[in-house]
């Protein structure tokens, strides 16, 4: 999700967008609605996407690592399966959350600005709704980063048939991590410094995330080649 200039929304009508979930829409009509000319869905959408499916890759392999020589594993292969599914349902939440901050964010720059006090007003609305929607891309890498921790940690016990679903968890989990970098950073771009300094740690933890989501992929690429 990227932040409408103030320009275009004070002037130019937005076409409206869905107001489908994205669990209750199609493939089809989510990357319909995501190639038409409508504010959202957009990139922050897309990446609490690759959460989600990094989430459910993760949750597929362990539910093939449920073979009866995987016995002394299967505590830690529940647990996974438990996680990766609630990480999913939380990820899918947050594609619909990026989608209401986005529109949120374009509302507040076309309220009126005629007077001081409706000045001020707007300003305050759009701060407010560029905190939530630099928040939401924030609570994305959390997803993130829990997913590629339980891939990490499937991988030297996962069934090896589905060994490379764990790297492109990972590769998803990068995507997610990275475009949620470039949404997190336009929106706190236009906020005070004060409030942009609440969304350093998320920042620099994406660099640790990207470089181990990284690393496990060349892991998985080494466990294929033998």
């Amino acid at each position: 999700m990227s932040q409408p200039s103030s320009s275009a929304s004070d002037t130019a009508p937005a076409q409206e967008s869905s107001s489908t979930s994205f669990a209750a829409t199609t493939v089809a009509n989510y990357l319909a609605e995501l190639g038409a000319k409508v504010p959202a869905p957009g990139g922050g959408a897309v990446a609490a996407l690759h959460a989600a499916q990094g989430a459910a890759l993760v949750a597929m392999v362990a539910r093939y690592t449920t073979r009866a020589k995987d016995a002394d594993n299967r505590p830690v292969v529940d647990r996974v399966i438990a996680a990766a599914d609630a990480a999913r349902e939380r990820a899918l939440a947050l594609a619909d959350a990026d989608a209401a901050a986005f529109t949120a964010v374009g509302a507040a720059y076309k309220l009126p600005k005629a007077t001081e006090d409706e000045a001020a007003a707007r300003t305050s609305a759009i701060h407010a709704a560029l905190r939530e929607a630099a928040r939401v891309p924030s609570a994305v890498v959390d997803e993130a980063d829990e997913v590629l921790s339980l891939a990490a940690e499937l991988f030297p016990i996962g069934n090896p048939n589905v060994v490379t679903d764990i790297g492109a968890a990972a590769d998803a989990c990068h995507a997610a991590a990275a475009s949620s970098q470039l949404n997190i950073e336009i929106n706190v771009a236009s906020l005070p410094a004060a409030d942009g300094d609440r969304f350093a740690p998320v920042l620099l933890r994406i660099e640790e995330l990207t470089a181990r989501a990284d690393a496990l992929h060349a892991d998985v690429v080494r466990a294929v080649r033998g």
